[in-house]
């Protein structure tokens, strides 16, 4: 009997709803996570150098095919990732305000405006496609300053003494999260189903490129390149959310 006590694992799975409903939308959270960034990397690693060294023939033939599919998992991925995201941060916001004797509504607007916003001004820097504004490194100094200046906005107007570390880390990853989001069905998506007709078009019937062809793809490469380099450190505040306390209580 003593063996089998000590052999026998301790297993209690919790039973309330709530608990299994937050572990349901952290799983999801993360799977979901895994093949978005998993994408992301896969496309400035992997898939871009890859198309660079095709032939315009081959590429009319593969990346129609591939491409479809793989913006297709990454468009889904990428909203599940942040919809479960968002109602399980809003569920901690819930939490932490009451005990605060406070409410959420300050850091829910304050997450959604300031990184739509945030968004909007980072998109816009793409528009010109020449001169510095053209350049990687320019665009990195600038949107380094500018997320830099949102993410320390975020904590500002959420300084009440009840946010937990949780809260404001995930706010700030979350709100990186929520930009890169909006870049792939706003900018991405968008632009990457025009230049795959265009391509399909070019390779099975001779139709010539159109003239923004070139330009548009510009500024998905940029965009693409920004969100695996925001990726780094949206992982880094999700991690540091329950393992490295640098806001709040």
């Amino acid at each position: 009997m003593t063996l089998m006590t000590f052999f026998s694992p301790s297993i209690s799975v919790p039973t309330d709803f709530q608990t299994n409903l937050l572990m349901l939308l952290r799983w999801t959270h993360f799977v979901a996570g895994i093949m978005w960034i998993g994408l992301l990397y896969f496309f400035n690693l992997v898939n871009v150098p890859l198309m660079k060294e095709l032939d315009p023939v081959t590429k009319g033939k593969v990346m129609p095919s591939l491409m479809l599919r793989a913006l297709w998992w990454f468009r889904m991925s990428a909203a599940v990732t942040v919809l479960a995201g968002l109602i399980y941060w809003g569920s901690i916001v819930a939490s932490d305000a009451r005990n605060g004797g406070s409410t959420s509504g300050t850091a829910m607007a304050s997450f959604f405006v300031i990184w739509t916003i945030t968004w909007g001004i980072l998109y816009a820097l793409l528009l010109p496609g020449k001169g510095l504004l053209d350049q990687g490194w320019v665009l990195a100094i600038l949107y380094t300053i500018i997320v830099s200046h949102s993410a320390y906005l975020f904590l500002k107007l959420n300084h009440h003494g009840w946010e937990s570390n949780r809260v404001l880390a995930i706010g700030i990853g979350g709100g990186i999260g929520w930009m890169m989001l909006l870049n792939v069905w706003g900018v991405i998506w968008r632009i990457q189903k025009r230049l795959i007709a265009w391509t399909k078009a070019n390779a099975e019937n001779g139709a010539p490129m159109p003239e923004q062809a070139k330009r548009m793809a510009r500024i998905a490469f940029l965009t693409s390149r920004a969100s695996a380099v925001l990726s780094i450190f949206l992982l880094f505040f999700m991690g540091a959310a329950s393992h490295y306390p640098m806001f709040g209580g």
